[in-house]
């Protein structure tokens, strides 16, 4: 059991946290190569994308975004796994929204979000993410959202690993 023994302890510190998210990265799950996810003590360092394709940015409005993880442990089995879910909203009801969302629909993704702290975390690294539900609406009211609600999961074997500023500065940069 030595692998799995606790390594420290855990103090209240500061009320210097911000929940939300800034902006969401995503990328087709078969554009990142093989074990291309370079990973050491939960952070990854270096991810390898195939020749030529990046990770598109998605904006997320204050307020609007959330990732979350849940994880679930079956004693009986002695299994674990985690259950990652992203959501965001994005605003306007127009053609080319629509089309990138069929495309999304269409693929196992990679996710890599950025909180409202600046710090990045990576979903769907083994088995990759997929839009689960996903709603568009005109809305009623004028100040009502005209757009669309998005929500993504994977089953993970691990909780998502951070991702170094280094590696995060690299997300938009064409493989090669």
């Amino acid at each position: 059991m030595a692998d799995c023994a606790l390594t420290q302890d855990y103090s209240l510190g500061c009320s210097d946290f911000f929940g939300g998210l800034n902006e969401v990265y995503i990328i087709e799950y078969s554009n990142i190569i093989g074990c291309a996810i370079t990973t050491g003590t939960g952070i990854v360092h270096d991810i390898t994308k195939a020749t030529g394709t990046f990770f598109r940015k998605y904006e997320i409005e204050a307020h609007t975004g959330d990732g979350k993880e849940d994880v679930t442990v079956n004693r009986a089995n002695g299994t674990k796994s985690v259950k990652q879910t992203v959501m965001f909203p994005i605003n306007g009801l127009n053609v080319s929204i629509r089309n990138e969302i069929e495309n999304i629909a269409a693929n196992r993704l990679v996710f890599v979000i950025v909180d409202n702290n600046g710090t990045g975390w990576i979903y769907g690294k083994d088995f990759g993410m997929r839009l689960t539900k996903g709603s568009a609406a005109t809305g009623k009211a004028l100040s009502d959202r005209n757009g669309y609600d998005l929500s993504f999961e994977s089953e993970e074997k691990y909780l998502a690993y951070q991702v170094d500023q280094t590696t995060l500065g690299t997300l938009q940069t064409p493989g090669v």
